[in-house]
Protein backbone atom coordinates (compact mmCIF):
# COMPACT_ATOMS: atom_id res chain seq x y z
CA UNK A 1 0.00 0.00 0.00
CA UNK A 2 1.44 3.27 -1.09
CA UNK A 3 1.95 6.43 1.38
CA UNK A 4 -0.99 8.79 2.01
CA UNK A 5 -3.28 5.79 0.48
CA UNK A 6 -6.42 4.96 2.68
CA UNK A 7 -7.05 1.58 3.71
CA UNK A 8 -10.62 1.13 3.50
CA UNK A 9 -10.73 -2.07 5.84
CA UNK A 10 -9.35 0.06 8.78
CA UNK A 11 -11.56 3.27 7.67
CA UNK A 12 -14.88 1.25 7.86
CA UNK A 13 -13.74 -0.59 10.94
CA UNK A 14 -15.03 1.39 13.66
CA UNK A 15 -18.73 1.70 12.35
CA UNK A 16 -19.21 -2.12 11.70
CA UNK A 17 -19.07 -2.79 15.43
CA UNK A 18 -20.89 -2.19 18.12
CA UNK A 19 -18.40 -0.29 19.87
CA UNK A 20 -18.41 2.06 16.31
CA UNK A 21 -21.87 2.30 16.20
CA UNK A 22 -22.30 3.32 19.68
CA UNK A 23 -19.64 5.66 19.51
CA UNK A 24 -20.95 7.86 16.56
CA UNK A 25 -24.39 7.88 18.27
CA UNK A 26 -22.71 9.59 21.02
CA UNK A 27 -20.75 11.73 19.14
CA UNK A 28 -24.10 13.34 17.53
CA UNK A 29 -25.67 13.59 20.36
CA UNK A 30 -27.57 17.41 21.52
CA UNK A 31 -25.96 17.87 24.80
CA UNK A 32 -28.59 20.53 25.64
CA UNK A 33 -31.30 16.91 25.44
CA UNK A 34 -31.76 16.08 28.85
CA UNK A 35 -34.03 13.62 28.14
CA UNK A 36 -32.89 9.94 29.34
CA UNK A 37 -30.89 7.72 27.12
CA UNK A 38 -31.87 4.18 27.11
CA UNK A 39 -28.78 1.94 26.18
CA UNK A 40 -29.09 -0.30 23.69
CA UNK A 41 -25.31 -2.14 22.27
CA UNK A 42 -23.12 -2.54 24.72
CA UNK A 43 -23.10 -5.97 26.46
CA UNK A 44 -21.40 -4.16 29.68
CA UNK A 45 -23.63 -5.33 32.97
CA UNK A 46 -21.46 -3.08 34.74
CA UNK A 47 -22.96 0.14 33.15
CA UNK A 48 -26.28 -1.26 35.79
CA UNK A 49 -26.45 -0.69 39.40
CA UNK A 50 -28.22 -4.29 39.56
CA UNK A 51 -24.79 -6.07 38.56
CA UNK A 52 -21.95 -6.54 40.69
CA UNK A 53 -18.99 -8.98 40.69
CA UNK A 54 -18.16 -10.77 43.92
CA UNK A 55 -16.44 -10.05 46.59
CA UNK A 56 -14.32 -12.57 46.27
CA UNK A 57 -12.75 -11.81 42.41
CA UNK A 58 -12.22 -8.07 43.97
CA UNK A 59 -10.01 -9.44 46.86
CA UNK A 60 -8.15 -11.91 44.69
CA UNK A 61 -7.09 -8.78 42.61
CA UNK A 62 -6.29 -6.86 45.79
CA UNK A 63 -4.09 -9.63 46.97
CA UNK A 64 -2.35 -10.34 43.67
CA UNK A 65 -1.36 -6.78 43.14
CA UNK A 66 -0.33 -6.18 46.50
CA UNK A 67 2.05 -9.51 46.76
CA UNK A 68 4.54 -7.63 44.49
CA UNK A 69 4.84 -11.17 42.50
CA UNK A 70 2.93 -10.33 39.76
CA UNK A 71 4.48 -6.96 38.48
CA UNK A 72 6.69 -8.23 35.56
CA UNK A 73 5.64 -10.16 32.48
CA UNK A 74 4.01 -12.96 32.19
CA UNK A 75 4.81 -15.62 29.61
CA UNK A 76 2.99 -15.17 25.99
CA UNK A 77 0.38 -17.73 26.69
CA UNK A 78 -0.41 -16.95 30.00
CA UNK A 79 0.69 -17.71 33.28
CA UNK A 80 1.15 -21.83 34.18
CA UNK A 81 -1.64 -21.78 37.36
CA UNK A 82 -3.72 -19.35 34.89
CA UNK A 83 -3.36 -21.60 32.63
CA UNK A 84 -4.23 -24.60 34.70
CA UNK A 85 -7.18 -22.87 36.59
CA UNK A 86 -9.04 -22.89 33.34
CA UNK A 87 -8.40 -25.95 31.83
CA UNK A 88 -9.78 -27.72 34.79
CA UNK A 89 -13.09 -25.52 35.54
CA UNK A 90 -13.77 -25.71 31.93
CA UNK A 91 -13.12 -29.60 31.90
CA UNK A 92 -15.98 -30.08 35.35
CA UNK A 93 -18.04 -29.72 31.79
CA UNK A 94 -16.34 -32.10 29.53
CA UNK A 95 -16.25 -36.13 29.40
CA UNK A 96 -12.41 -35.54 29.08
CA UNK A 97 -9.77 -33.52 31.05
CA UNK A 98 -7.60 -30.81 29.70
CA UNK A 99 -4.25 -29.73 29.87
CA UNK A 100 -2.95 -26.03 30.69
CA UNK A 101 -1.14 -26.72 27.37
CA UNK A 102 -4.96 -26.59 25.82
CA UNK A 103 -5.30 -23.38 27.01
CA UNK A 104 -4.27 -19.67 26.35
CA UNK A 105 -4.74 -16.93 27.69
CA UNK A 106 -6.01 -13.59 25.76
CA UNK A 107 -6.95 -10.11 26.27
CA UNK A 108 -10.66 -10.88 26.42
CA UNK A 109 -12.78 -12.69 24.28
CA UNK A 110 -12.68 -10.48 21.40
CA UNK A 111 -8.65 -11.10 21.45
CA UNK A 112 -9.61 -14.58 21.40
CA UNK A 113 -12.05 -15.01 18.09
CA UNK A 114 -8.71 -12.60 16.17
CA UNK A 115 -6.58 -15.75 17.76
CA UNK A 116 -8.72 -18.64 16.03
CA UNK A 117 -9.21 -16.37 12.67
CA UNK A 118 -6.00 -15.79 12.38
CA UNK A 119 -4.61 -19.26 13.00
CA UNK A 120 -7.09 -21.07 10.77
CA UNK A 121 -6.53 -17.95 8.05
CA UNK A 122 -4.78 -18.96 4.47
CA UNK A 123 -4.84 -17.42 0.99
CA UNK A 124 -8.02 -18.19 -0.49
CA UNK A 125 -10.14 -19.87 2.91
CA UNK A 126 -13.48 -18.93 3.62
CA UNK A 127 -14.95 -19.05 7.02
CA UNK A 128 -18.91 -19.32 7.91
CA UNK A 129 -20.24 -16.86 10.40
CA UNK A 130 -23.75 -16.86 11.96
CA UNK A 131 -26.40 -14.31 10.57
CA UNK A 132 -27.58 -12.43 13.24
CA UNK A 133 -24.02 -12.56 14.50
CA UNK A 134 -21.42 -10.71 16.07
CA UNK A 135 -20.23 -7.84 14.20
CA UNK A 136 -16.32 -8.48 15.50
CA UNK A 137 -16.07 -11.80 13.33
CA UNK A 138 -17.00 -10.38 10.36
CA UNK A 139 -14.29 -7.30 11.26
CA UNK A 140 -11.44 -10.16 11.93
CA UNK A 141 -12.00 -11.89 9.25
CA UNK A 142 -11.85 -8.65 6.76
CA UNK A 143 -8.50 -8.19 8.33
CA UNK A 144 -7.03 -12.12 8.36
CA UNK A 145 -8.31 -12.05 4.49
CA UNK A 146 -11.05 -14.58 4.67
CA UNK A 147 -14.37 -14.74 2.85
CA UNK A 148 -17.06 -14.40 5.07
CA UNK A 149 -19.68 -16.71 4.11
CA UNK A 150 -23.23 -16.35 6.13
CA UNK A 151 -25.17 -19.20 7.33
CA UNK A 152 -28.56 -18.19 8.58
CA UNK A 153 -30.02 -19.04 11.98
CA UNK A 154 -33.76 -19.82 11.84
CA UNK A 155 -36.44 -17.92 14.25
CA UNK A 156 -39.14 -19.85 13.86
CA UNK A 157 -36.90 -23.24 15.29
CA UNK A 158 -35.28 -21.35 18.23
CA UNK A 159 -32.96 -19.42 16.07
CA UNK A 160 -31.07 -23.02 15.56
CA UNK A 161 -28.63 -23.59 13.18
CA UNK A 162 -29.89 -24.03 9.44
CA UNK A 163 -27.51 -26.30 9.21
CA UNK A 164 -28.83 -27.25 5.06
CA UNK A 165 -27.29 -23.74 4.12
CA UNK A 166 -23.85 -24.97 6.22
CA UNK A 167 -23.22 -27.92 4.15
CA UNK A 168 -24.09 -25.55 0.99
CA UNK A 169 -21.90 -23.23 1.82
CA UNK A 170 -18.97 -25.41 2.94
CA UNK A 171 -16.18 -26.26 0.79
CA UNK A 172 -12.60 -27.64 0.01
CA UNK A 173 -11.73 -24.27 1.09
CA UNK A 174 -13.62 -23.57 4.41
CA UNK A 175 -11.51 -23.62 7.58
CA UNK A 176 -14.39 -23.19 10.12
CA UNK A 177 -17.56 -22.53 11.26
CA UNK A 178 -18.66 -20.43 14.30
CA UNK A 179 -21.38 -21.33 16.31
CA UNK A 180 -21.96 -18.54 19.14
CA UNK A 181 -23.75 -20.30 22.14
CA UNK A 182 -26.12 -19.08 24.12
CA UNK A 183 -26.26 -16.92 21.14
CA UNK A 184 -25.88 -13.02 20.88
CA UNK A 185 -27.60 -11.08 19.76
CA UNK A 186 -30.63 -13.81 19.74
CA UNK A 187 -30.70 -14.99 23.42
CA UNK A 188 -31.03 -18.65 22.66
CA UNK A 189 -29.61 -21.48 23.99
CA UNK A 190 -28.99 -24.66 22.17
CA UNK A 191 -30.38 -27.92 22.92
CA UNK A 192 -27.60 -30.81 23.76
CA UNK A 193 -29.40 -32.70 20.69
CA UNK A 194 -28.78 -29.47 18.14
CA UNK A 195 -25.40 -29.06 19.00
CA UNK A 196 -24.63 -32.56 18.52
CA UNK A 197 -26.36 -32.12 14.94
CA UNK A 198 -23.98 -29.46 14.68
CA UNK A 199 -20.81 -31.39 15.19
CA UNK A 200 -22.07 -34.28 13.06
CA UNK A 201 -22.39 -31.78 10.26
CA UNK A 202 -18.88 -30.31 11.16
CA UNK A 203 -16.92 -33.85 11.29
CA UNK A 204 -18.62 -34.45 7.61
CA UNK A 205 -17.25 -31.44 6.13
CA UNK A 206 -14.32 -31.83 8.08
CA UNK A 207 -13.83 -28.57 9.25
CA UNK A 208 -13.18 -27.18 13.28
CA UNK A 209 -15.65 -25.96 14.97
CA UNK A 210 -14.86 -22.22 16.89
CA UNK A 211 -17.18 -22.30 19.67
CA UNK A 212 -17.82 -19.10 21.28
CA UNK A 213 -18.74 -19.44 24.79
CA UNK A 214 -18.40 -15.98 26.60
CA UNK A 215 -22.05 -16.28 27.54
CA UNK A 216 -21.43 -19.77 29.16
CA UNK A 217 -23.76 -20.55 31.72
CA UNK A 218 -25.83 -17.68 31.74
CA UNK A 219 -28.94 -19.29 30.92
CA UNK A 220 -32.58 -19.32 32.65
CA UNK A 221 -34.69 -20.92 30.09
CA UNK A 222 -35.68 -24.52 29.25
CA UNK A 223 -31.99 -25.69 27.32
CA UNK A 224 -29.25 -26.08 30.36
CA UNK A 225 -25.51 -25.01 28.85
CA UNK A 226 -24.07 -27.74 27.02
CA UNK A 227 -20.07 -26.64 25.53
CA UNK A 228 -19.64 -27.57 22.17
CA UNK A 229 -16.31 -29.26 23.89
CA UNK A 230 -18.51 -31.88 24.64
CA UNK A 231 -17.98 -33.10 21.19
CA UNK A 232 -14.80 -32.67 20.41
CA UNK A 233 -13.81 -36.24 20.16
CA UNK A 234 -16.07 -35.88 17.29
CA UNK A 235 -14.71 -32.70 15.79
CA UNK A 236 -11.70 -30.31 16.93
CA UNK A 237 -13.42 -27.32 18.86
CA UNK A 238 -11.86 -24.31 19.46
CA UNK A 239 -13.83 -22.71 22.67
CA UNK A 240 -13.62 -18.73 23.01
CA UNK A 241 -14.61 -17.24 26.59
CA UNK A 242 -13.69 -15.02 29.34
CA UNK A 243 -14.42 -13.94 32.84
CA UNK A 244 -16.15 -10.71 31.31
CA UNK A 245 -19.86 -11.99 31.74
CA UNK A 246 -20.64 -14.41 34.31
CA UNK A 247 -18.11 -12.66 36.41
CA UNK A 248 -19.78 -9.22 35.78
CA UNK A 249 -15.73 -7.80 35.04
CA UNK A 250 -15.68 -7.10 30.83
CA UNK A 251 -13.17 -4.23 31.69
CA UNK A 252 -10.48 -7.03 33.36
CA UNK A 253 -9.96 -8.08 30.15
CA UNK A 254 -9.35 -11.76 31.04
CA UNK A 255 -10.06 -14.51 28.15
CA UNK A 256 -8.96 -17.95 27.16
CA UNK A 257 -8.79 -19.58 23.70
CA UNK A 258 -8.65 -23.31 24.21
CA UNK A 259 -7.98 -26.34 21.63
CA UNK A 260 -10.76 -29.48 22.52
CA UNK A 261 -9.15 -32.21 20.55
CA UNK A 262 -8.92 -35.67 22.84
CA UNK A 263 -8.49 -37.24 19.64
CA UNK A 264 -5.71 -34.91 18.04
CA UNK A 265 -7.13 -34.50 14.94
CA UNK A 266 -6.62 -30.59 15.02
CA UNK A 267 -3.38 -30.75 17.67
CA UNK A 268 -0.13 -31.51 15.72
CA UNK A 269 3.04 -29.99 16.47
CA UNK A 270 3.24 -27.42 13.54
CA UNK A 271 0.05 -25.93 14.80
CA UNK A 272 0.77 -25.58 17.96
CA UNK A 273 4.07 -24.31 17.34
CA UNK A 274 2.07 -21.29 14.80
CA UNK A 275 -0.11 -20.74 17.68
CA UNK A 276 2.89 -20.00 20.30
CA UNK A 277 4.64 -18.00 17.75
CA UNK A 278 1.26 -15.92 17.08
CA UNK A 279 1.33 -15.13 20.83
CA UNK A 280 4.47 -14.03 21.11
CA UNK A 281 3.44 -10.90 19.49
CA UNK A 282 0.34 -10.19 21.47
CA UNK A 283 -0.34 -8.51 24.31
CA UNK A 284 -2.19 -10.63 27.42
CA UNK A 285 -3.76 -9.44 30.10
CA UNK A 286 -2.32 -7.82 33.32
CA UNK A 287 -0.21 -10.42 35.16
CA UNK A 288 -1.91 -9.43 38.39
CA UNK A 289 -5.09 -10.42 36.92
CA UNK A 290 -4.10 -13.51 35.61
CA UNK A 291 -2.52 -14.27 38.86
CA UNK A 292 -5.71 -13.77 40.54
CA UNK A 293 -8.26 -16.30 38.05
CA UNK A 294 -6.95 -19.44 40.50
CA UNK A 295 -8.53 -18.04 43.49
CA UNK A 296 -11.61 -16.44 41.80
CA UNK A 297 -12.63 -19.72 39.98
CA UNK A 298 -12.43 -22.00 42.96
CA UNK A 299 -14.22 -19.71 45.75
CA UNK A 300 -16.69 -17.74 43.95
CA UNK A 301 -19.68 -19.77 45.53
CA UNK A 302 -23.17 -20.51 43.56
CA UNK A 303 -25.19 -17.87 45.44
CA UNK A 304 -23.61 -15.39 43.28
CA UNK A 305 -24.24 -17.00 39.86
CA UNK A 306 -27.88 -17.85 40.87
CA UNK A 307 -28.13 -13.88 41.96
CA UNK A 308 -26.93 -12.95 38.46
CA UNK A 309 -29.34 -15.22 36.67
CA UNK A 310 -32.44 -14.42 38.95
CA UNK A 311 -31.63 -10.57 37.81
CA UNK A 312 -31.57 -11.30 34.25
CA UNK A 313 -34.55 -13.63 34.17
CA UNK A 314 -36.29 -10.97 35.63
CA UNK A 315 -35.03 -8.06 33.52
CA UNK A 316 -35.39 -10.45 30.73
CA UNK A 317 -39.36 -11.17 31.15
CA UNK A 318 -39.71 -7.40 31.48
CA UNK A 319 -38.12 -7.25 28.38
CA UNK A 320 -40.35 -9.57 26.30
CA UNK A 321 -43.20 -8.13 27.86
CA UNK A 322 -42.98 -4.79 27.35
CA UNK A 323 -42.10 -5.49 23.28
CA UNK A 324 -45.40 -7.36 23.36
CA UNK A 325 -46.81 -4.13 23.60
CA UNK A 326 -45.16 -2.53 20.86
CA UNK A 327 -47.39 -3.11 17.75
CA UNK A 328 -44.88 -2.97 15.46
CA UNK A 329 -41.90 -4.91 16.95
CA UNK A 330 -41.84 -8.56 17.75
CA UNK A 331 -39.35 -11.20 19.16
CA UNK A 332 -39.21 -14.53 17.61
CA UNK A 333 -38.34 -16.52 20.62
CA UNK A 334 -38.19 -15.23 24.20
CA UNK A 335 -34.80 -14.99 25.23
CA UNK A 336 -33.20 -17.95 27.12
CA UNK A 337 -29.64 -16.90 28.05
CA UNK A 338 -26.93 -14.12 27.82
CA UNK A 339 -27.65 -10.46 27.68
CA UNK A 340 -29.23 -9.73 24.51
CA UNK A 341 -32.89 -10.67 22.68
CA UNK A 342 -33.19 -10.43 19.23
CA UNK A 343 -36.07 -7.33 18.37
CA UNK A 344 -37.18 -7.15 14.58
CA UNK A 345 -39.82 -4.94 12.71
CA UNK A 346 -43.52 -6.20 12.11
CA UNK A 347 -45.62 -4.57 9.98
CA UNK A 348 -48.90 -5.25 9.67
CA UNK A 349 -50.23 -4.04 6.14
CA UNK A 350 -53.78 -3.67 7.22
CA UNK A 351 -53.25 -1.97 10.00
CA UNK A 352 -50.85 0.26 8.44
CA UNK A 353 -53.47 0.79 5.57
CA UNK A 354 -56.32 2.08 8.20
CA UNK A 355 -53.61 4.44 9.28
CA UNK A 356 -53.06 6.10 6.91
CA UNK A 357 -56.94 6.55 5.65
CA UNK A 358 -57.89 7.67 8.80
CA UNK A 359 -55.06 10.34 8.84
Amino acid sequence: MENGSVNHEMETASTITIKGILSLLMQNLDENNCKRLIPLGMGDPTLYSCFHTTHVAGQAVVEALQSDKFNGYSPTVGLPQTRRAIAEYLSCDLPYKLSCDDVFITSGCTQAIDVALAMLARPGANVLIPRPGFPIYELCATFRRLEIRYYDLLPENGWEVDLDSVEALADQNTVGFVIINPGNPCGNVYSYQHLKKIAETAEKLKIPVIADEVYGHLVFGDNPFVPMGVFGSMVPVLTLGSLSKRWIVPGWRLGWFVINDPSYMFKNPKIIERIKKYFDILGGPATFIQAAVPRIIEQTDNVFFKKTINTLKQTSDICWDMIKEIPCLTCPQKPQGSMAAMVMEQYNSQSLFETRTDS
